[in-house]
This record gives structure tokens, C-alpha cells and sequence, in this order.
């Protein structure tokens, strides 16, 4: 059978670069979005005939377009796309300019969008498609300090699950996979973080950034058992609408749903007392 081809946004390292090296490992063809031409030779690299690049950057929407009808003519009809470019910002609302915060949705939920536009009319077509959107155990709980990360990850957990609903039936099953801290670079190089300049918030906001990047090196998840969960989710014949990745992932997710489930419980009284008087 012809391997099947898979396209990964950001795939020169980190979680990308797992996805891609596992999937190649089990035999797929991979299409990965690099930022320049010396990352596209090291990806193609990986295996040859196999791994291919593509330098994007997935806030150029022409480009976009052009490249995924490139990658359809030149290589083959993509069986799966997996959103995963995107980077972190950390700083709490107040000291973080909002420019920021239209950067962060341009790269972590726009991009997305406009990569799934661009796949989706063939997927649709061929009646048969995976669209797997990296998003982040920080699009179902939150913490202080990463406001504009939660919110542009809180907007594609939304979209995801919506959009699952609406091409289900077309054979195109849409997957929010959210990550918890995996040894990447993410809480280093790959973190924007706002200058902090009002002293408020040194108590609640200092001890969090001290502690996050004393954790960079050291994070828990192993990116290659990433991948290979990748793997498996793309393989699957029934995947689901949300996968968690890694323990602190599952428990903190957790944790916040009690919360929730816990606090409408304690406010339903006010909650019910809304509807007009039944006569």
C-alpha cells in the first residue's frame, strides 16, 4: 500500500520533530514545515524519499495555499495534517503589551485555522482525512502568568471540537491533543516573556517563573513516547476528540474539572433561578 503522507506545521524540533521521526519510523511519508533552508536539509535528512520539507511560516496565508497544493501535486494526496507550530508567552495581562497577544493568536490559533482551511476541501473530496491540532493541557486549565497562551489555546480547543462535529460524517476525524511539560524548549529559547515592571505581582507571578524555568531541561514527558502515541492516534479507527499526554496532564486537567464541576454545583440554585415563571 502507498504510504500515507502526513503533513507536521513546525517541525524542526521539538514535539514536531518526534511526531516526524515516529511516524517515519512507521512507515508514513512526512511533509514538515521548517523556518529556513539549512532546518529543511537536516529534516529531509531523516529519511530520504521519505521526510520531506517545506519552508513556511504559518501566519503567510498565500504561501500557505501554495504549498499544500504543491505537496498535493508533487507528492501525494495528505492523509493527515497535524497543526503544531506554535510557542508560548508568559507574563501576566496587565504588564504584557496586546500586540503580543495578537502575535501569539496569529501563530497559535490563525496559522492553525488557515493550515486546516487549506487541507480540508481534498480531505473533504476523498471522503477520508486526520487533522490532529496540537493544543495544550493549557487549553483546558490555567494557571497565572500565561493569560495570552491560555487564551489562544483555550480558542483552538474550541474550534477543534466544533469542527470534529461538522466533517465527522465526511470520513475526517479532528483530534485536540493536548500535551503536558515534555523535554523541549518550550519553557526556554522558544518562550516569550513580557518585561515585568509592577511590583503587585511579584509574589504571585515570580515564584511561577522562577519555577518554570528551573524546570527547562527536566520536564517529565519523553517526546519519542509523544510520538509513538502520535502514531497510534493517527492509525486508530475510531481516535478520539481529545487526548491528553502525559500524567501532569491528565491530573491537572482533571483537577480543574472538579473545580468546575464542583463550583456550578455550589451556585446552581442561582443558575436554575433564571428561566420565567412557569404558569
Amino acid at each position: 500500500m502507498e504510504k500515507r503522507i502526513v503533513l507536521i506545521t513546525g517541525a524542526s524540533t521539538g514535539l514536531g520533530r518526534a511526531f516526524a521521526e515516529a511516524l517515519l519510523h512507521a512507515g508514513f511519508k512526512v511533509v514538515g514545515t521548517v523556518r529556513n533552508q539549512e532546518a529543511a536539509q537536516t529534516f529531509e535528512a531523516l529519511a530520504a524519499g521519505s521526510a520531506f520539507a517545506r519552508i513556511l511560516d504559518v501566519t503567510d496565508g498565500k504561501t500557505i495555499t501554495r504549498t499544500v497544493a504543491e505537496v498535493e501535486s508533487q507528492i501525494g494526496p495528505i492523509y493527515a495534517l497535524i497543526n503544531n507550530a506554535g510557542y508560548g508567552h508568559e507574563g501576566t495581562l496587565e504588564e504584557s503589551p496586546i500586540e503580543e497577544l495578537r502575535h501569539q493568536f496569529e501563530v497559535n490559533f490563525f496559522g492553525a485555522v488557515a493550515m486546516i482551511k487549506a487541507v480540508l476541501p481534498n480531505m473533504r473530496q476523498r471522503r477520508a482525512g486526520r487533522i490532529l491540532n496540537i493544543t495544550s493541557m493549557g487549553g483546558l486549565m490555567t494557571m497565572p502568568g500565561i493569560s495570552y497562551y491560555h487564551a489562544s489555546k483555550f480558542a483552538l480547543e474550541g474550534l477543534t471540537s466544533s469542527l470534529g462535529k461538522e466533517v465527522k460524517s465526511f470520513g475526517i476525524f479532528v483530534t485536540a491533543v493536548e500535551p503536558g511539560m515534555f523535554r523541549t524548549d518550550w519553557a526556554g529559547r522558544s518562550l516569550v516573556r513580557s518585561e515585568r515592571r509592577i511590583p503587585d505581582y511579584d509574589a504571585i507571578f515570580n515564584p511561577i517563573r522562577a519555577a518554570r524555568a528551573s524546570r527547562n531541561g527536566s520536564q517529565p514527558g519523553d517526546p519519542a513516547k509523544a510520538g509513538r502515541a502520535i502514531v497510534q492516534l493517527i492509525e486508530s479507527a475510531n481516535p478520539p476528540a481529545h487526548l491528553l499526554l502525559g500524567p501532569d496532564a491528565f491530573d491537572y486537567v482533571s483537577k480543574e474539572l472538579d473545580a468546575l464541576r464542583a463550583e456550578f454545583s455550589s451556585w446552581e440554585n442561582v443558575t436554575r433561578s433564571t428561566n420565567f415563571d412557569q404558569p
